[in-house]
């Protein structure tokens, strides 16, 4: 049964204390498995970097969905590139299946004036998204490596990392052949 979604798209500082809240407890519920939730403890509604702009979708239930987006810039291959970088996807569990939350967002992604989206997916999330790939708005692309800074300085850990993830591409105000060829991206900064 599908629910009734009603969009709340926002940035950043629009967003009170009780959102923040509100959405920290949809995230750690949502990411249960999936990641550490420790980042989204005390209230805290984002992992690495603060997103730009949020996408929000309530029901009934309260938080059905959401997804967040930052504009920066990332190196693929020899190439830097301006890129919305979209994060913090999640669908509630009794809503799992449903593909709500890109196409809310894609009137604001074409309205930030990006050519294209960019996200990492894992693996195990791979079918979320290619319900996205099929009406050919988005591509996965597998074999690139990501390179990601840590969100903080730990003496334990290097300052950076290399995750093989699936890269996840939508075009905004390009073409998908205007994708530059590469194997490794800088994201220059950390995760959203």
């Amino acid at each position: 049964m599908r629910s009734d979604v009603r969009w709340r798209l926002c940035w950043e500082n629009e967003l009170r204390l009780a959102d923040h809240v509100e959405l920290s407890d949809f995230l750690r519920k949502t990411y249960t498995e999936a990641v550490d939730v420790k980042p989204f403890e005390g209230g805290q509604s984002w992992a690495g970097v603060r997103p730009e702009f949020r996408a929000i979708g309530y029901d009934s239930n309260g938080i059905a969905a959401h997804i967040c987006m930052l504009r920066r810039f990332i190196k693929v291959g020899e190439v830097d590139l301006l890129v919305a970088e979209v994060g913090l996807y999640g669908v509630r569990q009794d809503l799992e299946g449903i593909s709500l939350s890109m196409s809310a967002v894609y009137p604001v992604l074409q309205q930030l004036g990006v050519p294209f989206a960019f996200g990492t997916i894992q693996p195990a999330m791979r079918n979320h998204v290619e319900r996205f790939c099929r009406d050919g708005r988005a591509t996965i692309l597998s074999g690139v490596r990501v390179r990601s800074t840590s969100p903080g300085v730990y003496l334990d850990l290097p300052p950076t990392r290399v995750e093989d993830v699936l890269v996840f591409v939508v075009p905004i105000g390009r073409s998908m052949s205007e994708w530059p060829s590469g194997t490794l991206i800088d994201r220059n900064g950390s995760e959203l």
